[in-house]
């Protein structure tokens, strides 16, 4: 598995502690310590009365998802809002973690790439048509439209910090592409400036003239 906490994978040795059943389901909760960073997780387990099998897994401590934290080289504070919201909440609403998710796509394809505002399905199109962005990243970013469904429900698009019902899958899917675009949009270029700094340090030293 893999540590909510410093996401660092192991195998897991949980103990599983008995509370008893419902009408519903028969409940556990599973602990253990990271074996890298020490911290505590916490999981409470419903188990179905007739298979035995998990029907649900929910994270109890630490509250949040499996998701890595904001990279340092994002600056922008209501990215790193929005992005750390959604996370939190993805458990308990689904709804609520795409909705910020999409906010937060919208905010970055205007602020970094430069879409013109309109609604986030046209956005999208526009970095399509104009090949704003790499490919791999346009397809994914394309499959929002296409997971969510924005045809049938436009106010995905329209009114992206609303709160509506979403397919399964798609804020999970949302974050994973607001993720891959925070790496494009603020992590690449610090990268790219860094190395062209260490460049220019040498050729610097060595009396030779700078990259532009």
């Amino acid at each position: 598995m893999k540590c909510p906490h410093c996401l660092d994978s192991f195998h897991s040795s949980a103990t599983n502690f008995n509370l008893g059943g419902d009408a519903d389901y028969f409940w556990k909760v599973s602990h253990e310590n990271c074996p890298a960073c020490g911290k505590r997780i916490i999981i409470l387990l419903a188990e179905d009365l007739q298979s035995f099998h998990i029907h649900e897994s929910i994270l109890a401590y630490p509250r949040g998802s499996n998701r890595p934290p904001v990279p340092t080289e994002v600056d922008d504070v209501e990215v790193i809002s929005d992005y750390n919201e959604a996370c939190l909440v993805l458990q308990d609403s689904p709804k609520a973690s795409a909705a910020l998710s999409r906010r937060s796509l919208q905010h970055i394809l205007r602020e970094k790439v430069g879409v013109k505002k309109s609604d986030l399905s046209n956005e999208i199109q526009e970095v399509l048509d104009n090949n704003l962005l790499p490919a791999d990243l346009s397809e994914n970013l394309d499959a929002i439209r296409n997971i969510g469904n924005f045809a049938a429900h436009p106010i995905k698009s329209t009114s992206t910090g609303e709160l509506v019902d979403v397919e399964p899958g798609e804020a999970e899917w949302n974050l994973e592409v607001l993720e891959d675009l925070m790496d494009y949009a603020f992590v690449r270029p610090e990268r790219s400036l860094a190395r062209k700094e260490k460049l220019n340090e040498k050729l610097r030293d060595a009396g030779k003239p700078e990259i532009k």
